[in-house]
């Protein structure tokens, strides 16, 4: 076991507000059951002038989820037994229906819901309701891949988890929760607050950057399962100190999620199980989670060889995540750097690449380091080009191949090879893909429209009628649409829009992000 360089710790917890600038936030390290650092600086309100200290309350956002895997376990001991539940969910699916146990791993193949709401016609700040919610995931009909056989980060899986546990158990979800997790944790001032309008304790989360200035963000969504408990940096204090003291008994919350192997149904290894993300990195096993929500970011993450867990809360949009693994690396005399990229070899993994199985676009820059940004999965990675030639980050490794790009993700499955996309446009590109689209699925609209040599697209479903957003041309028949504010936060991205044609006349296109692949929309008549 490790012992913490603490004057490098300290350094670094000194360097957050300047590294990661905005408003607010708190950062706590437990280490071997005791709280070493307890932190606060700024404010968690710049209109009341309320300072962020480790007693303010936060939305924990997605860190929710293992909290209701957890009380999935304690009422469903075999998640199997809430099956018929989670099927009744989805009336209009045609083909094999996922398990509970695959809601919990992120293996459904169901598309992300709050991706889809951006397709369905939600404003960005629009209001999002219980119905709403159950009407949107009753209208699937279609996975993106067979249950159990990949990953994909889908928050509807955890709330239909959520609905699936108060049917089963005749109790209010939060009131579950509270009882088996928040009380016996020692949580004491956390509290399931599924509506984001208000949080409790006058906390706000900010839009924003220390160049534009910030603005409170708007959040008017109601969630539960994915989301939902509130909790302040004490409270996580308490969480980190009840998992290290029952770190040894098989049978306490977190070991129960801790314990299995994560794997995918043919028993290869995956790197979400549970309601955590499981990952190995300076060669120690971690688990823990993230959390988003407009204006806000969180990060918790626990180190059992080391008997370590950091928790970070930001009132505002920065790097939650590598902020963690920033103090995590120095708690543990680390460098979280990435490695010394070979900068010639570099250049040949730049461009736009398309990865047809997934209808996803993998685009590629080189940096001034020689180190490699990649977007895939809607947030860019960066790789370090190894002397073997193959560019390798925390959870991807690229290697050229004579037809493209061979793109590798163990945890999530994916093993496919991105052809390089070609410029195609001229003057006039693009005159023939103009129109109305519909989709079948989300009872929903597409239009594209050209004004004035620029180029957007909207939605219009039962949520409403979308804001117009930007499209670009990326290859022949490829085009990147930029939806970066939506109901949920972070927003899915770039979408990608793949035409299809027939006899060369464009018959319909397929929209797609890492949260929602392949969405098709067929060309209106009309």
């Amino acid at each position: 076991m490790t012992s913490v360089d603490t004057a490098a710790l300290d350094r670094v917890i000194a360097d957050l507000p300047r590294r990661y600038p905005g408003p607010g936030g708190a950062v706590a390290v437990v280490k071997d059951g005791v709280p070493i650092v307890r932190h606060g600086w700024g404010f968690a309100n710049l209109e009341t002038r309320q300072p962020y200290s480790p007693a303010t309350i936060a939305p924990l956002c997605s860190i929710t989820k293992q909290f209701t895997c957890a009380t999935l376990l304690a009422v469903a001991p075999d998640p199997a037994a809430l099956d018929p539940l989670v099927a009744a969910q989805l009336p209009r699916l045609d083909g094999e229906v996922p398990t509970t146990r695959d809601l919990a791993n992120n293996q459904s193949g169901l598309r992300d819901y709050w991706a889809l709401s951006v397709l369905c016609g939600a404003m960005p700040e629009g209001a999002f309701r219980p119905a709403d919610a159950v009407r949107l995931i009753g209208l699937t009909r279609s996975l993106h891949f067979r249950p159990g056989t990949a990953y994909s980060y889908s928050n509807g899986n955890f709330r239909m988890l959520a609905l699936a546990i108060e049917q089963a158990s005749g109790r209010d979800f939060g009131d579950l929760l509270a009882e088996r997790l928040v009380e016996p944790a020692g949580m004491e001032t956390a509290v399931f607050a599924p509506e984001t309008g208000a949080l409790p304790g006058g906390a706000v989360g900010y839009e924003g950057t220390l160049a534009t200035g910030w603005r409170a963000g708007i959040n008017r969504l109601h969630w539960a399962g994915d989301a939902g408990l509130c909790a302040s940096l004490d409270d996580m204090i308490a969480w980190e100190r009840f998992i290290d003291r029952t770190r040894e008994d098989p049978d306490s919350p977190y070991q129960r999620l801790c314990r299995p192997p994560a794997t995918f149904r043919d028993g290869s290894p995956a790197g979400y199980h549970l309601g955590l993300i499981r990952r190995t990195r300076w060669g120690r096993a971690m688990s823990g989670h993230g959390g988003a929500i407009r204006g806000w970011r969180l990060a918790r993450h626990w180190v059992p060889s080391e008997r370590l867990s950091v928790a970070i809360a930001f009132n505002h949009e920065s790097d939650s995540f590598g902020a963690a693994m920033h103090v995590i690396a120095a708690a543990l005399g680390e460098s979280d750097r990435p490695a010394r990229s070979v900068a010639a070899d570099a250049w040949g993994f730049a461009g736009s690449f398309l990865d047809d199985a997934t209808g996803l676009l993998l685009e590629v820059a080189v940096n001034a380091d020689g180190t490699l940004s990649a977007t895939y999965d809607g947030g860019a990675e960066l790789l370090s080009v190894g002397e073997d030639g193959v560019a390798r980050g925390l959870d991807m490794s690229l290697t050229r191949q004579p037809e493209g790009i061979l793109v590798e993700r163990p945890d999530d499955a994916i093993r496919a090879l991105a052809r390089p996309l070609t410029r195609a446009q001229g003057p006039g590109a693009g005159a023939d893909i103009a129109g109305l689209y519909r989709s079948a699925e989300l009872e929903s609209e597409m239009e594209i429209v050209e004004a004035g040599g620029s180029w957007f697209a909207g939605f219009r479903g039962f949520l409403g009628a979308g804001p117009m957003m930007a499209l670009m041309p990326v290859g022949e028949d490829v085009w990147r649409l930029a939806c970066h504010r939506s109901l949920d936060a972070p927003a899915p991205g770039d979408w990608t829009v793949r035409l299809s044609r027939a006899n060369g006349a464009v018959t319909g296109v397929s929209v797609g992000c890492w949260l929602a692949r392949d969405v098709l929309f067929a060309r209106s008549g009309g």
